[in-house]
């Protein structure tokens, strides 16, 4: 737990390099999700060349709990306020998803902060068609429905659906549906608002740092052409391969893999 004056108490996992000049890798997790449930393939790999740090973000797993309106932007300033309490300079910031969006506003609002982004199965905006903002507007009023009916059995059996048994992930669905039962369900419907009102187009181009997007070629919930577009206005290198949104719990050796040659390039 990391306290954060004027803000709250942060729930992050933070392993420190023995080297001090390792890089930082911030990883920033997706809607619904927590830094766990969408990073525990790669942490082993990644604490064996840098110091990492993932956050929580607010009202998802056993991130702060407030009252404010869920926002994008605090969730970026969290984590850099996190940062300034570990004595932390700057990172490369890695987001995921919705984590995509955050990262990206870390490096606008704090350029000194974020030596570099990879995005991943993450796009410059959510809301460009009718069609999305229509889906958007059907799940805000079908949400308190949907939280009715959210219960353990039906979330195991969607992890069942997108998980074969043949992934090294398949023992672990219990523990996934557990760690997803610690979302705040309001927040999960305020965070669900503030991707449908996120557009980075009119200023991803000028963040000015190295950038690399992982492209799942499968995606359903993000169409590869948006995240095509957003590696186009970032001027990114492309790391495609070859899965959906849950390729992390699906195939998580290919994740790991293309994560840490993501950051590598970055890097470099």
């Amino acid at each position: 737990m990391v306290s954060v004056p004027q803000r709250g108490e942060f729930f992050v996992r933070y392993s420190k390099h023995e080297n001090p000049n390792a890089p930082v890798v911030a990883l920033l997790h997706g809607w619904t999700g927590n830094a766990d449930i969408n990073f525990f393939p790669a942490y082993a790999e990644l604490v064996q060349q840098y110091s990492v740090l993932a956050v929580d973000h607010r009202g998802h797993g056993r991130g702060l709990r407030t009252n404010d309106r869920f926002s994008l932007e605090d969730c970026a300033d969290d984590v850099v306020a996190i940062m300034d309490q570990l004595d932390i300079s700057s990172v490369t910031a890695v987001g995921y998803s919705m984590g995509g969006p955050i990262a990206m506003l870390m490096s606008k609002r704090h350029p000194t902060r974020v030596h570099s982004l990879v995005l991943c199965a993450t796009a410059l905006e959510w809301s460009a068609t009718r069609n999305e903002r229509t889906r958007w507007k059907i799940g805000r009023v079908m949400s308190p429905v949907f939280r009715l009916f959210t219960t353990p059995r039906l979330i195991d059996r969607y992890i069942k659906r997108k998980i074969p048994r043949s992934s090294s992930t398949a023992p672990l669905r219990p523990w996934l549906v557990a760690e997803i039962r610690r979302n705040d369900s309001w927040m999960m419907n305020q965070a669900g608002r503030a991707l449908a009102k996120y557009d980075a187009r009119p200023w991803a181009a000028t963040l000015g740092v190295p950038a690399a997007c992982i492209v799942t070629s499968r995606d359903a919930l993000v169409a590869p052409h948006k995240q095509r577009a957003l590696a186009q206005a970032m001027q990114a290198t492309v790391i495609e391969i070859d899965g959906d949104h849950l390729v992390n719990w699906q195939n998580p050796e290919l994740f790991t893999a293309a994560v840490l040659d993501a950051i590598r390039q970055v890097r470099e």
